[in-house]
């Protein structure tokens, strides 16, 4: 599918972070890139690679993740249309930290590095990325919160209701189905498979969710939410 210029203004623009740029700044960065395709399981970037770009998701999904030593893969977000990322590494300079795979078939805007620091001399700009990269580090604490004080049957909806959201999109209104295998559900909390199966069942039962192939419908979000507070 090919994108104008305005499509990809348009779209972006009703991500929360995007529109709080300038209209000079939006049409700067979706100016300096380029339209990319990939096909499912396509890796964007591995893991050490050099960071040469910035992205935004214009259609489809990526995963952001990470194996263990015993090759176990944790998947820690999942990136939907609209988001921008791949900052990190053209800020400090380091490899990249994590591989991004899209998990369908999937087209990002590839802005190249040149452009991203010519964009990083626009103060506005450069403070926009700055609350970009809060967010980001407010989500990781409450990752590492979660880990570390709450529950798995909270942490699996509190993640629910993140995904339900747009992950790290989080809008305002959540969805009604997430479309999450369980495996890959499993993989984002770092637990097994049988412990999410027995956990799931509970919600199941309790009228909260409903399970099908590939995703996960919410019928109670009220219930869901108030699971998702306690501790």
């Amino acid at each position: 599918m090919a994108y104008s210029k305005p499509d990809l203004l348009g779209l972006f623009t009703a991500h929360a972070w995007f529109a709080t740029l300038s209209l000079a700044d939006r049409k700067a960065l979706v100016d300096a890139g380029e339209v990319v395709a990939l096909r499912a399981g396509d890796m964007l970037y591995r893991k050490e690679d050099v960071g040469t770009s910035f992205f935004g998701v214009i259609a489809g999904a990526f995963k952001v993740s990470t194996l263990g030593e015993d090759g176990r893969e944790g998947i820690l977000a999942v990136l939907e249309p609209g988001n921008w990322f791949g900052e990190a590494s053209l800020l400090d300079g380091l490899p990249r930290p994590h591989d991004v795979t899209a998990m369908e078939p999937s087209t990002v805007l590839v802005v190249g590095a040149s452009a991203f620091e010519r964009l990083m001399r626009r103060p506005a700009f450069a403070r926009a990325l700055g609350a970009l990269l809060c967010t980001r580090v407010r989500a990781l604490y409450s990752l590492v919160e979660d880990a570390m004080l709450r529950s798995t049957r909270t942490r699996i909806a509190r993640r629910l209701l993140s995904l339900a959201r747009g992950d790290t999109t989080m809008a305002v209104d959540a969805r009604a189905q997430v479309s999450v295998s369980q495996e890959a559900l499993a993989m984002m909390l770092g637990i097994t498979r049988q412990t999410l199966s027995k956990e799931l069942k509970v919600l199941v039962h309790g009228g909260v969710l409903a399970l099908g192939y590939g995703r996960i419908d919410i019928l109670s979000l009220s219930e869901l939410e108030k699971r998702a507070a306690r501790s």
